[in-house]
């Protein structure tokens, strides 16, 4: 490696260009789907709760996020041309991209269409809104100085906020259950089984054993939908009509059920998010390098940075074509990275395949399409919460002085003005509404603008201790 300013873990056993034996790289490989396999399904078993579908057509969305990131994290590892950071990157589902996607499809619904017009309309916003990200990725330092730590913090802390509702409603008994059944919402067994999950989450989160912590949600799921089955609460006879295995099918929902009207309201947004994301990958991709014994400065760190930012907006739009959500890096692999010890690309060839391969069976995507809403609901409380966290920890790392704290009261105070009194737009045009109806768009909309226009103070009051990157993630 012939550029210096180089930040060489003391533990590690495998560099990333090294070959570890097939059966250590497998075996590594597992950890890192351990850390990861929850954050990817997790997503779309919330929206397609939220959108109402059936097992037939969940379970299909489930292993389609899976097989999408096998084949997005094999092209980030592998770095196709300029597409790709050939780190041990690992991509997934982003759980950013939640509220826009939702609010996109209940708004096709909300105009009479069916399902599959709302989630072509879904993956039609996806896929054109990634090309943001890949612009973007042309223009890293530039992009830096627009979207600092305060903006995206600002944005990621109102991301978490809006989600905690999904969560919170989830553990009651989910939306469906609010909608058409309101006795069987909030009963005690329902809080009984979120409160079961969350203490078991808390319990292994708190363990000094890195396998254990790393793998807490998925721990505490498990547990939670074994009470649950118990009880009578799974209906393990809905995954009877599933077939064994199921080839990918691209664009399954067509174009021509595309509601172009929605999808140009939702762009907007979902561009934002993009934006969003951009700047969180660089940090992520940042701490790969640095955990990997890799440059986190120079030309050849830049050129996998660009790389890295490029492969996560082409690969939201491969997932896009083959009926998933936007993938972004998860900075969760990292973590794994420094447990293990191996940093080795080979790693990321045996996850890509797993992912791939598990996505292949809709049986795997069913099991989680029928866990109960209140058993998701209180591991997602914990992971949306951690959301808002992180949004604050960022904030926390920039520098905070009256002109800092102007642009959050402002960017605050819109964004959750409108969410929590949506009528105050009441009086401006349908489109006006979609866009600026959400937390994210007007807080984060106001951020950048007012970050832009508010001359900087030549004195500021530092707060807490940044990190390298400055940027935090939220996959």
């Amino acid at each position: 490696m012939s550029d210096n300013n180089q930040a060489a873990p003391t533990d590690l056993i495998y560099g990333l260009d090294a070959k570890p034996p097939a059966l250590q790289a497998f075996f590594a490989g597992l950890q890192h789907l351990m850390a990861i396999f929850v954050g990817i399904v997790t997503p779309p078993i919330i929206i397609s709760g939220a959108l109402g579908l059936d097992v037939q057509q969940s379970s299909f969305i489930i292993s389609m996020a899976l097989f999408a990131s096998g084949i997005s994290t094999f092209i980030q590892v592998k770095k196709v041309g300029p597409i790709g950071s050939g780190l041990l990157s690992i991509q997934g589902t982003s759980f950013t991209f939640l509220g826009s996607v939702i609010a996109a499809g209940l708004a096709v619904k909300a105009g009479g269409g069916t399902i599959e017009a709302a989630l072509a309309t879904i993956f039609a916003v996806c896929f054109f809104g990634s090309f943001v990200e890949m612009i973007f990725s042309r223009f890293i330092p530039f992009l830096k100085k627009i979207i600092t730590p305060l903006v995206s913090g600002i944005v990621v802390t109102l991301i978490g906020m809006s989600l905690i509702r999904v969560g919170i409603t989830d553990i009651a008994g989910g939306q469906y259950v609010m909608d058409n059944v309101p006795d069987a919402f909030a009963t005690l067994q329902n809080l009984g089984l979120a409160a079961i999950v969350l203490v078991v989450i808390v319990f292994l989160n708190r363990s000094k054993n890195n396998f254990l912590r790393m793998s807490a949600i998925f721990t505490g799921l498990v547990v939670g939908y074994i009470v649950a089955a118990a009880f009578g609460k799974v209906n393990f006879g809905r995954l009877a009509g599933l077939a064994i295995i199921q080839a990918p099918i691209p664009l399954r929902y067509g174009l021509g059920n595309i509601n172009w009207g929605v999808m140009g309201a939702s762009l907007i947004p979902m561009m934002l998010l993009y934006l969003i994301t951009t700047v969180e990958s660089i940090g992520d991709l940042t701490a790969t390098s640095m955990v990997s014994g890799e440059p986190i400065e120079g030309e050849l760190y830049m050129k996998r940075i660009a790389g890295g930012v490029l492969g996560d907006g082409v690969n939201s739009a491969i997932a896009a074509i083959f009926n998933s959500f936007p993938n972004t890096t998860f900075s969760q692999n990292n973590g794994v990275i420094q447990m293990t010890g191996v940093a080795s690309r080979k790693v990321g060839f045996w996850i890509a395949g797993m992912l791939a391969v598990v996505g292949l069976f809709p049986i795997v995507g069913g099991l989680f399409s029928i866990i109960p809403a209140s058993v998701l609901g209180g591991a997602t409380i914990i992971m949306f919460g951690t959301v808002a966290a992180a949004g604050i920890r960022i904030i926390a790392s920039s520098t905070i002085d009256r002109r800092g704290v102007l642009i959050m009261a402002i960017s605050f105070g819109l964004g959750l003005g409108v969410a929590f009194v949506p009528e105050v737009l009441k009086n401006f045009s349908p489109v006006f509404k979609s866009i600026f109806g959400s937390a994210i768009t007007t807080g984060g909309l106001s951020a950048i603008f007012l970050n832009i226009v508010l001359p900087r103070s030549l004195r500021a009051q530092k707060v807490g201790n940044p990190p390298s990157t400055g940027f935090e993630d939220v996959n």
